[in-house]
């Protein structure tokens, strides 16, 4: 059974479908307020019939049906708003005036009134595979009577959260052992030299190399590093002094200083092995010894 249901998915939720028994095997979540619902035209094809005849159902049996319990009828600005926050443009036609989003009440209720097998089919499906699933962590347990499927998927729950927790963690030391290697006013090769292993020596061609750096005196016997355009500002910035000698007129030199931002992409090169390193290298990390002093 193939079809085009709940289209529109909102912003808000982190698992955008779920397998539905039989329909399909991404079945789009669809939230409003955060309750589960569902589209008028899901049911109508999920109860094999037209949208037409759903909504004159409704018409005819409207002390039956509760708004904001058993459905929502979204116009004006609120339509307009959650048109907005669906992410597929299509999912609501743009001339709509209206929109009809059941709940699993109404939903139910209108299965009753469609009265056919298949109508009674597909709720059940909803039901089991949409309504009544719990999202944990990520992980969407079922309401089950099978004690191993349920532990199976409450494990899967507890493995997500602490790879969450983990990661957290990491991101966490990252920053603060960051914090403790970063200064105001470093050049790049200064902090390199508080990076274990690392070969300041050659830091400053790797960043020629990257685009960083130039040389303003590539025919003279010392290199006068500048900051190329594309990263002033952003990765490193210029310190300059005016040098006056007695016996020559002044000139001027520059020193490269790292901005925050310029040490975390350093950093993260340096985690990745690909800054350049010494023959002498240990092969641990400054990350790694620090940790190693703290345990």
């Amino acid at each position: 059974m193939s079809l085009p249901i709940n289209r529109a998915i909102t912003s808000e939720n982190r698992l955008q479908s779920v397998p539905l028994a039989g329909v399909s095997e991404k079945f789009p979540i669809l939230t409003y307020r955060d309750i589960r619902v569902v589209t008028t035209e899901t049911l109508a094809q999920g109860y094999g019939t037209d949208e037409g005849n759903i909504r004159q159902n409704l018409s005819r049996n409207l002390h039956r049906f509760e708004e904001g319990t058993h459905y929502f009828l979204l116009t004006g600005q609120e339509l307009k708003q959650f048109k907005n926050r669906v992410t597929e443009s299509n999912s609501v036609g743009s001339k709509a005036r209206s929109l009809t989003l059941w709940t699993e009440k109404g939903a139910a209720r209108m299965s009753k009134i469609v009265d056919t097998n298949q109508a009674w089919d597909f709720f059940e499906k909803l039901e089991d595979s949409y309504f009544n699933l719990r999202e944990v962590h990520g992980v969407m347990l079922p309401d089950i009577d099978d004690p191993i499927q349920l532990a199976r998927a409450w494990a899967d729950a507890m493995e997500a959260k602490q790879q969450a927790e983990q990661l957290t963690h990491k991101q966490a030391e990252y920053i603060e052992h960051l914090e403790d290697l970063f200064a105001e006013g470093l050049s790049p090769v200064q902090f390199c030299k508080r990076l274990n292993g690392v070969n300041s020596t050659k830091i400053s061609s790797y960043l020629q190399f990257s685009n960083w750096l130039y040389d303003d005196n590539s025919n003279g016997s010392h290199a006068q590093w500048r900051v190329r355009s594309a990263v002033r500002d952003k990765y490193l910035t210029e310190k300059s002094s005016t040098i006056t000698p007695k016996s020559t007129a002044s000139f001027t030199t520059y020193q490269p200083i790292l901005l925050r931002s310029g040490a975390v992409w350093l950093y993260r090169k340096y985690l990745k092995g690909q800054l350049p390193m010494k023959v002498t290298w240990d092969g641990e990390f400054t990350h790694d010894r620090y940790l190693a002093g703290e345990a």
